[in-house]
C-alpha cells in the first residue's frame, strides 16, 4: 500500500513533549464510553425488576445508544475536524456526565430509552475526537501504534473495570449509581483536557452541511431499526418502510458526498483496500460479538446464579487479554503481517464462541474463562491494528472523518449484533413452555421470569424459573454459533482485503 501519510521529521516529534500526558487525558474519554457500555449489561436485571420493560424496550434499551451514535458520528468526527477535536471533546464529556444523570434518575422504560439515546448524540462526539487527537499528537509511526494500543487497551481496561466497580455498587446501592460513576472521570477529563490537550483541526474545512447530517442520521437509524424490527417481529409495511428510507438515505449521502467540493466524509477513502478491509473487519467483529456481550451478564447472574460483583469478576479475563494483546498489537504486526494479525485474531474469536455453543445452566467456569481470555486477546490484536491501518491510510487533516467511519463500523455493528443476535435469544427463550399460571410478563425477559416467580407458589414457581432458563441458555447457545460463524467468516475477508498491507516503520526512510 501507498500511504497518503508522509510523518513528520524527529524534529517535529521531539517538539511534542507532552503527548503522553494529553494521552492520559484522551484515555479517560475512552474509559468513560467503555465503563457506561459494560455496567449496562450488568445493570439491566435490576432495571428490568424496577422499571418493568417489556422484552421490546429491554432491547432498546440496550441499542437505541448505538443506534443513534451510528447516525451521529461521521457528522460529529467531521464537525470536529471544522470546529476544534479538543473543543468538540470537552463539549461532549461535559454533556456525557450531565446526560449520564438522567439515565441513572430515569422512572420508566420510555425515559430510559430517551436517555439512552441523548447519551447517544453525546457520545458520538467522543470516540472519533479521541483518535483523531492522536493522530495528530503521533507523527512517528512505532510511537503512533503504541499510542492506539494504549487507547485500545484503556477500553478493554474499561470493560473490565465497568463490571467490577459496577457489581459492587449494584451490591450496595440502587442501579442508577452505575450511570453515575462517569461524573468523576468526566470532571478529570474537562479540567486536565483544557489544560494539556492541544487544539487541532482541518486548516480550510469548507461549510458543515446540515442536509449530509440529516441524511446520514435517517439512513443508519432507517436501516438499522428495520433490521431490528425484522429480527424481532418479522417483516411488516412499516418495517420495509423504514428500510427503503433508511437506504434512499444512504444513497443520498453517498450521492451529495461525491458532489460536494468539501464533503462531510469523503467517499475517496473507500477506495483504499486497507482502510476499507480494516472498517469491514471492525463492523463484523462487533456484530458477531455484541449479542453475545449483551446477555452474559444475565447468564452469569439470573442463569447462574452470581452476584453482580462476582459477574463482573467473571468478565475480566476477557479484558486481560484484550489489554495485553493490544499492547503487544503493533509489535506483531510489523513482524509478521498485518492480514495474519488481523485475520488470526478474529479467528480466534470465533473459535472461542463455538466453544460457547455447549453452555447449559451448569456450565463449569474453566470453560467460560478460557472462552473469555481468547475472545480477549483476539479483539485486542485485531481491533488495535484495525485502528492504526485507518489511521495511517489518510492525511491528518482527514483524522476526524476517518476515525469517525471506524467507530460507526463499531457502533453499527454493535446495534446489529444486538438486534440479531439478541433477537435470536429473545426469540428462542418466549417459546418456553411453563407450568400453568405462568404469566405473560415471564414470556417476554428472564429478568421479567424471574420478578415473575416471586410472586408463584414455590413448586410452579421453580418449575417455571428452571423450564425459563433452559430456554434462555439454547438461544444463548444458538446466538453463539451464530456469532462464531460471522467471526471465522470476517477471519477469511480480512485475510484477503488487507493482503500486502503494512504498518509504517518510520524509518529512515519515510523522512
Amino acid at each position: 500500500m501507498t500511504s497518503t501519510l508522509q510523518p513528520a521529521s524527529t524534529t517535529e516529534v521531539v517538539n511534542r513533549p507532552g503527548r503522553w500526558l494529553a494521552l492520559g487525558v484522551l484515555v479517560l474519554a475512552v474509559l468513560l464510553v467503555a465503563v457506561d457500555a459494560t455496567v449496562l449489561g450488568l445493570a439491566t436485571p435490576y432495571i428490568s425488576e424496577d422499571l418493568k420493560p417489556s422484552g421490546t424496550q429491554l432491547l432498546w434499551i440496550g441499542d437505541v445508544y448505538s443506534f443513534v451514535i451510528a447516525g451521529l458520528l461521521v457528522s460529529m468526527g467531521s464537525l470536529g475536524d471544522r470546529i476544534g477535536r479538543k473543543r468538540i471533546l470537552l463539549v461532549g464529556a461535559t454533556a456525557f456526565g450531565a446526560i449520564s444523570v438522567f439515565n441513572a434518575y430515569a422512572t420508566t422504560p420510555e425515559m430510559m430509552i430517551v436517555a439512552r439515546a441523548l447519551l447517544g448524540v453525546a457520545g458520538a462526539t467522543l470516540m472519533p475526537a479521541t483518535l483523531a487527537l492522536i493522530r495528530n499528537l503521533f507523527h512517528d509511526p512505532r510511537e503512533r501504534s503504541l499510542a492506539v494500543g494504549i487507547w485500545g487497551a484503556t477500553a478493554s481496561a474499561g470493560t473490565a473495570v465497568g463490571p467490577i466497580v459496577g457489581g459492587f455498587l449494584l451490591e450496595h446501592f440502587w442501579w442508577g449509581s452505575v450511570f453515575l460513576i462517569n461524573l468523576p472521570v468526566m470532571a478529570v477529563l474537562v479540567l486536565v483536557g483544557i489544560k494539556m490537550l492541544p487544539e487541532s483541526r482541518t486548516a480550510h474545512p469548507g461549510p458543515w452541511d446540515l442536509a449530509s447530517v440529516v441524511l446520514s442520521l435517517v439512513g443508519m437509524i432507517g436501516v438499522v431499526y428495520a433490521i431490528k424490527e425484522a429480527a424481532t417481529h418479522g417483516f411488516a409495511w412499516t418495517t420495509l418502510a423504514a428500510g427503503l428510507l433508511g437506504a434512499a438515505a444512504l444513497y443520498g449521502f453517498v450521492r451529495r458526498q461525491l458532489s460536494l467540493p468539501t464533503p462531510l466524509l469523503d467517499m475517496r477513502l473507500f477506495r483504499n483496500r486497507g482502510f476499507s478491509g480494516a472498517v469491514l473487519a471492525d463492523l463484523l467483529t462487533i456484530l458477531g460479538l455484541s449479542g453475545l456481550v449483551f446477555f452474559l451478564s444475565q447468564y452469569l447472574q439470573l442463569v447462574q446464579g452470581r452476584g453482580p460483583f462476582e459477574a463482573g469478576l467473571a468478565e475480566l479475563p476477557a479484558a486481560i487479554g484484550a489489554v495485553v494483546a493490544g499492547l503487544a498489537a503493533g509489535r506483531a504486526a510489523r513482524r509478521f503481517s498485518v492480514r495474519s494479525v488481523v485475520s488470526g485474531g478474529l479467528a480466534a474469536i470465533g473459535l472461542a464462541l463455538a466453544a460457547l455453543t455447549v453452555l447449559d445452566q451448569s456450565t463449569g467456569y474453566p470453560l467460560l474463562g478460557t472462552a473469555l481470555l481468547v475472545v480477549g486477546v483476539g479483539a485486542g490484536f485485531s481491533f488495535t491494528v484495525t485502528a492504526d491501518v485507518i489511521l495511517s491510510s489518510v492525511p491528518k487533516e482527514q483524522a476526524g472523518s476517518a476515525s469517525a467511519v471506524s467507530e460507526t463500523a463499531y457502533e453499527l455493528g454493535a446495534a446489529l449484533g444486538i438486534a440479531a443476535l439478541g433477537s435470536i435469544v429473545t426469540g428462542v427463550y418466549r417459546d418456553f413452555t411453563g407450568p400453568a399460571g405462568t404469566p405473560a410478563a415471564a414470556h417476554e425477559s428472564l429478568g421479567g421470569a424471574v420478578e415473575a416467580a416471586a410472586h408463584m407458589p414455590a413448586h410452579s414457581a421453580g418449575m417455571m424459573l428452571d423450564a425459563a432458563r433452559t430456554s434462555f441458555v439454547d438461544g444463548l447457545a444458538l446466538a453463539a454459533g451464530v456469532g462464531a460463524t460471522v467471526l471465522l467468516a470476517a477471519a477469511v475477508a480480512a485475510w484477503f482485503l488487507l493482503r500486502g498491507q503494512k504498518l509504517e516503520d518510520g524509518g529512515p526512510e519515510h523522512t
